[in-house]
């Protein structure tokens, strides 16, 4: 979770080989409203903008295609579900189609407050991704900072890093 920018608020994704696959920086502070999860050259691939409702926040990713075209609705929602103990964070996740039409619930984030543990679960119940932390070979757990995120083949892995940034926002991380 440390920025490839000196300074910068964002993080970086390696695959296996230890190649750099997907960066996000927040040039301007922590916890922005408005944050790129970009490719190794740069290339934005979405832009995760945070919607406040009063106290209610809403987080709307969209495809690097689709903002400012005439078609600027969302690509996903995140809302966060509300719990009296407060030690899970618990959230929903809309996907528009293709035919525009928002679905109820695609996924749901679950996580714990002020950790970076997070699972996410299809409609189904099938946890189709999974970010914790790392550990070395010899198992010693490397900083809370570190993760190890898992994705089922079959998921889009671009969305699967850019709610696992929603999530970070969410937790003050970024």
């Amino acid at each position: 979770m440390k920025s490839l920018v000196m300074q910068g608020n964002g993080c970086t994704a390696y695959n296996e080989s230890g190649e750099i696959v997907y960066r996000v920086d927040n040039y301007d502070q922590k916890n922005s409203n408005e944050v790129y999860l970009m490719d190794l050259k740069g290339k934005v691939l979405s832009t995760i903008l945070r919607k406040n409702l009063w106290v209610f926040r809403r987080w709307e990713g969209y495809k690097s295609n689709d903002l400012g075209s005439n078609n600027d609705k969302p690509f996903f929602q995140v809302r966060k579900s509300y719990s009296v103990l407060g030690k899970d964070v618990s959230c929903k996740v809309s996907l528009r189609s293709c035919n525009n039409v928002q679905q109820l619930s695609c996924y749901r984030l679950k996580g714990s407050a002020g950790k970076s543990a997070l699972r996410i679960i299809d409609n189904q119940g099938r946890l189709v991704a999974e970010a914790k932390r790392k550990q070395s070979c010899s198992g010693v757990i490397l900083g809370d900072d570190v993760l190890t995120l898992v994705i089922e083949e079959d998921v889009d892995h671009s969305l699967v890093m850019a709610l696992l940034i929603v999530y970070e926002l969410m937790q003050h991380k970024m």
